[in-house]
């Protein structure tokens, strides 16, 4: 088949008038519109309506003939028009078609029309409208971003509702029945993000390569143990095995330790965030002391395990004079806020490992996406919404920084992993 080489305009009046006075130039996408060889979103994004239009004409012609008023033609003949839709991508669009009949008695029936048919059956309609809400837009304003278009008909929004809520259910679906046993997930990341009175945990995990990957979703009330042991115990039953040590990178929950511990062992190090820690104790601070306090926790996580947890217990003492609570959430958890300083990893790999960034992140995805929703019915609603922004961010996730380095945090995981294997037998023995 001969390349064509199309050159967009936008639509325009002497666009639909030059196409109408020169059809033949329209030929050679009725071919691949008619062989499905050209997707109709790409034919709108060139000529428009006007040319969707034209190119019906012209299928129209390939069945019965130019029209020759007061002249007879073949065994078909054109019969006006009528209105019809072609179901886009992103929206449905009205167009006037040619109408064709058969000649003679008892024939006189209707003569489909080639290009057409082959436009309704090139609808991706679900599909889109889910790509559509995921951009933010909300089933009562979703025409906001379609292209503009003459004689554009919108789908109602029951429908809308009714396309995203079964496109949505497939994405969940999708999210809840991945394996992990042939995946070798390092580092899994914990945290959860809240929908009015409705809290999602979230796990993602970093494989040894460096891939990022949505791992599962659980909902409830709050971060409590049961639910993060729930979601666990989901991953472990899809394949992701316990017996394999590796990182967890948590926002400093006990719930989230307790279940960790429940489920895959105390032996597996985990790492607090320390933008959560430095957050906390912030807090309990006044303006003229945070930008101090702040500067001397990032130079001593920066240190060495035992010379930065020293450091910090000077600060806390600092603290307990006046601030004594910020002194107390400064203590709290400490010695696992340098667990990836105790693993010996390089500095490239302590921005990605250090803090829960890597999940939050996909996290305002999810906020972007579902801002403007304003009311969330159940949690079933707020799982599929989830799911949903989650599948569409992690199509744009790239690898962690420093991931050439991460076969030192598989190699120090595995050596600590049998020297306590070892001490375990002597004991015994």
């Amino acid at each position: 088949m001969r390349n064509y080489q199309i050159i967009s305009k936008k639509e325009s009046k002497e666009l639909a008038k030059f196409l109408s006075k020169e059809g033949q130039l329209l030929l050679p996408m009725l071919d691949l519109i008619t062989q499905a060889e050209m997707a109709v979103d790409e034919l709108i994004e060139v000529t428009g309506r006007a040319a969707i239009e034209a190119i019906l004409t012209l299928s129209a012609q390939q069945v019965a003939g130019p029209k020759h008023p007061g002249k007879k033609g073949s065994n078909i003949c054109w019969h006006g028009s009528q209105k019809g839709v072609v179901a886009l991508s992103e929206r449905k669009l009205r167009v006037d078609k040619p109408r064709l009949r058969h000649k003679g008695k008892g024939q006189r029936k209707e003569v489909e029309i080639p290009a057409y048919q082959a436009m309704l059956m090139n609808s991706r309609l679900a599909v889109r409208i889910l790509e559509i809400l995921m951009k933010g837009i909300s089933t009562r304003n979703y025409q906001e971003v379609l292209p503009e278009m003459a004689e554009t008909v919108g789908v109602s929004k029951s429908s809308v509702s009714r396309e995203f809520i079964q496109a949505s259910e497939r994405a969940l679906r999708e999210l809840c029945e991945r394996r992990f046993d042939d995946k070798d997930i390092l580092v899994v990341y914990i945290d959860g993000l809240q929908f009015g009175g409705i809290q999602v945990m979230a796990a993602l995990g970093v494989d040894s390569q460096g891939y990022k990957q949505v791992l599962g979703l659980r909902q409830g009330a709050s971060e409590n143990a049961t639910v993060v042991t729930d979601l666990l115990n989901e991953l472990v039953e899809r394949g992701l095995n316990p017996d394999r040590r590796r990182l967890f990178v948590i926002d400093g929950s006990k719930a989230l330790r307790k279940a960790i511990n429940s489920i895959f062992g105390s032996a597996n190090p985990v790492q607090r965030c320390r933008n959560h820690k430095i957050r906390n104790v912030l807090d309990y601070l006044p303006e003229d002391q945070k930008q101090q306090v702040k500067t001397t926790m990032k130079a001593a996580f920066g240190l060495e395990a035992d010379k930065g947890t020293a450091r910090l217990k000077k600060l806390a003492q600092w603290l307990q004079r006046e601030y004594p609570s910020a002194a107390a959430s400064l203590l709290e958890g400490l010695d696992e806020m340098f667990t990836v300083n105790r693993l010996g990893l390089p500095k490239v790999l302590h921005r990605c490992l250090c803090t829960t960034n890597i999940i939050e992140s996909p996290y305002s995805g999810v906020r972007a996406k579902t801002g403007r929703v304003t009311r969330w019915r159940d949690g079933s609603m707020v799982l599929r919404w989830t799911a949903s922004a989650l599948l569409a961010t992690e199509k744009k996730f790239r690898r962690i920084m420093g991931y050439q380095q991460l076969w030192i945090l598989v190699s120090n995981l595995q050596g600590e992993h049998e020297q306590n294997m070892i001490a375990s037998e002597s004991k015994v023995a």
